[in-house]
């Protein structure tokens, strides 16, 4: 396990400091949902998923896919990835892909500073950007330049756009293609990608990962690791039993775990506590995810499947004293879902006992 504070020199100036810094010893924000690539946690599926951007700058055309979940770094890892971009690499980046085959010519050849001049009728045409991008390409290439194009939130591509950068792929030369497509997006990405229709762009990828949550051991070393960059020299605010409970409820997100884990300190400065305990970060959890957002508790869940084993097994004879009962709790089918379980797993230990 390894992680850094940044991927390069800091081009950017001082955190701000949140009103609790002070009191915990920090001396910047710790957990900004902002994609600051100093604060990059390079667990092992993000060192992998960086390796796979690197090799996308570097390669010689096709596609590059990076998929995740929503709040799993992707974008954090695209800029520490910029942040690498090699002297002769040229890297245009389109951030807000909604848009239609026209508009991101013009995006693509205004990214590279390659200018433009619309027919004479006033109304661009494809070929109208596809004539200097294709000069620009050859030119580029001609003095051992690369070029990437890097297209976040991928997912909201349409179709007919996807055709488009296929085709884009298709400027080369005898030796090799022009220009390096990365395409960065949510799981839904994966999904248009597997469309009958778009076999052929998928038969041009040349690399493909799928950017996973945290395990439990990575989450408590990606909020040790931030409040680290952030300046922390005392204690830990975290305990051990806090810091399991942030995994839980954030199922594993950096993007959850910082938004619960800011709202947590700042309930703890609240009360004038330097040690978060586990109810704290319940508390500062369902404050920021909302009831929706909360996973069930183990109890809760016993409750539903025991709930489940009422309605399997009751006919219509016991729908009226199923339904005077409603204001009352399930005790007892708890306690006869806890017993089925209980029973199946000790059969299920003495089939295993010699």
């Amino acid at each position: 396990m390894t992680s850094r504070p940044g991927c390069g020199p800091g081009r950017r100036g001082p955190y701000p400091a949140p009103m609790y810094a002070d009191f915990f010893g920090l001396k910047h924000e710790p957990f900004s949902i902002a994609p600051d690539p100093r604060y990059l946690f390079l667990s092992e599926r993000h060192r992998e998923a960086l390796a796979h951007l690197l090799y996308g700058l570097k390669g010689g055309g096709g596609f590059v896919v990076l998929t995740g979940e929503v709040g799993t770094g992707k974008t954090t890892v695209c800029r520490c990835c910029l942040e690498q971009v090699p002297r002769r690499c040229n890297v245009a980046y389109v951030f807000n892909p909604k848009l239609t085959v026209l508009e991101l010519l013009g995006v693509i050849t205004e990214e590279f500073g390659i200018p433009v001049q619309p027919a004479a009728s006033g109304a661009p045409t494809v070929k109208d950007f596809l004539d200097p991008l294709n000069a620009y390409l050859l030119r580029t290439h001609a003095v051992g330049q690369n070029n990437v194009l890097i297209i976040d939130e991928a997912q909201n591509l349409s179709a007919d756009v996807l055709e488009q950068l296929r085709l884009l792929t298709n400027l080369e030369t005898d030796s090799r293609k022009l220009l390096q497509i990365v395409l960065i997006g949510q799981p839904e990405l994966r999904e248009l990608l597997a469309r009958p229709e778009l076999e052929p762009l998928s038969q041009r990828v040349i690399a493909r990962y799928h950017l996973g949550p945290l395990t439990e051991e990575e989450t408590a070393h990606y909020i040790r690791h931030r409040l680290a960059v952030s300046g922390l020299s005392g204690v830990m605010p975290f305990d051990r039993d806090a810091r399991r409970r942030v995994h839980q409820l954030a199922r594993g997100i950096p993007r959850r775990i910082n938004l619960i884990c800011d709202r947590t300190l700042l309930g703890a400065y609240g009360q004038g506590r330097r040690r978060v305990d586990r109810a704290m970060v319940e508390r500062a959890a369902r404050e920021v995810l909302g009831d929706e957002g909360m996973p069930p508790s183990g109890f809760e869940r016993l409750s539903r499947f025991a709930g489940t084993l009422d309605g399997g097994h009751a006919d219509e004879g016991d729908a009226r004293a199923r339904a005077g009962s409603r204001a009352r709790p399930r005790f007892g089918w708890w306690v006869a879902g806890a017993a089925v379980l209980g029973g199946a797993a000790l059969a299920a230990f003495n089939g295993l006992t010699p």
